[in-house]
C-alpha cells in the first residue's frame, strides 16, 4: 500500500479529484483553510477508561493545564471528551458528562481556545455550546437535525463522523462495501445536506477510523483499511468540505513504541490531503507535517 507504484495507481485512477479545494472558514477568531495547510486537534480525555494515558486528565485543573500545553505545542482545536469509546469502558450518563465537561470548556474557551466536545447526546451538546464550545465532534447518528440546529444557533462548527450504528459505542461489524471511499461519499452527501439545511455553515467530514467495529479487530484488516482510507481522502474533498481524521494507534504493530503510531499515520493522512488531524501526539505530529512541508 505504501509502494510508489500503489500511490501512483491511486493518483492515476482519481486524477480529476486531486485538485479539489474545500471550504475555508473563520471560527472563534481562527482561520481554518485546509487548502493552505492542515490543522491539528489535540485530545483531552476526562475518562479514566481512556487507554491513551498521556491524554487523560481527571480534574478540571489538570485538563485546563493540558489544554494550555497542547495549544502551545501547536493544537488549533482542543477536543474534550468525557466517555471513552473503548468497547469495555463504562458508559457515562449525561449528567456526569456535563459535570466533567462544562468547567473545562468554560475555562479553555474563556482563555481564547477553540474547544471541541466529543459527544452524541443532545443535552450535553446544548450545555457545552452554551458554555463556549465552538465545535461539536458528533459521534452518533440519532437526533442529528436537532444538534445541527444547536450548532448553527451558536455560530459553531460540527465534525460529521461516519458511524455505522446509533453511536460510536453501539457499532457492530463494519460494512466495507465495494469501495469504502464511495460509500463514505454517499453517506456524507446525505448528511451534509441535512446539516446545511439546518443552518450549519462550518463543518468537517470524518470517516471514523478510530471506532471499534468488531470485524476490524484483526490488526491486518484494520490497518489495511485505515491506510486505504487515508490515502484516498482527497476523493472526499471533492464534496467541497474539509476532512478530519483521528489518527489511530496500531498497538499490535508498534508495541512499546505505540506513541510513534500516530505520527506514522500522519504521513498517510498528509499524503491523502487531510485538512484536520486529531491526535494525542501534537508535537510529534506537527514535526512530521513540517518535515513533509505541509505545515
Amino acid at each position: 500500500m505504501l509502494r510508489l507504484e500503489d500511490l501512483a495507481a491511486i493518483a492515476r485512477a482519481h486524477a480529476a479529484e486531486l485538485p479539489s479545494r474545500v471550504a475555508a472558514f473563520d471560527l472563534a477568531g481562527r482561520r481554518f483553510d485546509g487548502n493552505e495547510k492542515p490543522s491539528l486537534m489535540g485530545v483531552i480525555n476526562l475518562s479514566a477508561d481512556s487507554w491513551y494515558r498521556e491524554s487523560v486528565a481527571l480534574s478540571t485543573e489538570s485538563a485546563v493545564r493540558m489544554g494550555q500545553v497542547l495549544a502551545a505545542q501547536g493544537a488549533d482545536i482542543l477536543d474534550v471528551g468525557a466517555e471513552s469509546t473503548l468497547a469495555h469502558a463504562a458508559r457515562v450518563d449525561e449528567a456526569v458528562q456535563r459535570s466533567r465537561l462544562l468547567p473545562v470548556v468554560r475555562e479553555l474557551a474563556g482563555a481564547g481556545h477553540v474547544v471541541s466536545v466529543e459527544t452524541y447526546h443532545p443535552e450535553v451538546t446544548r450545555a457545552c455550546l452554551e458554555a463556549g464550545a465552538k465545535v461539536l465532534n458528533l459521534t452518533g447518528t440519532q437526533r442529528t437535525p436537532e444538534m445541527y440546529r444547536m450548532v448553527a444557533d451558536h455560530d459553531a462548527a460540527v465534525i460529521l463522523c461516519h458511524v455505522q450504528g446509533a453511536n460510536v459505542r453501539e457499532v457492530a461489524d463494519f460494512d466495507f462495501g465495494a469501495d469504502s471511499t464511495a460509500m463514505f461519499r454517499e453517506y456524507f452527501e446525505r448528511e451534509i445536506e441535512v446539516a446545511v439545511g439546518q443552518g450549519v455553515r462550518r463543518l468537517w467530514i470524518d470517516p471514523g477510523l478510530g471506532f471499534y467495529y468488531r470485524n476490524l479487530g484483526d490488526s491486518s484488516v484494520r490497518i489495511r483499511h485505515q491506510m486505504s482510507v487515508f490515502l484516498n481522502t482527497f476523493r472526499l474533498r471533492a464534496l467541497g468540505w474539509p476532512t478530519c481524521h483521528a489518527l489511530p494507534h496500531a498497538f499490535e504493530c508498534f508495541g512499546d513504541e505505540v506513541r510513534c503510531a500516530e505520527p506514522f499515520f500522519a504521513v498517510m493522512a498528509a499524503l491523502g490531503r487531510t485538512d484536520l488531524l486529531r491526535t494525542h501526539e501534537v508535537p510529534r505530529t506537527r514535526a512530521v507535517l513540517a518535515t513533509m512541508g505541509t505545515w
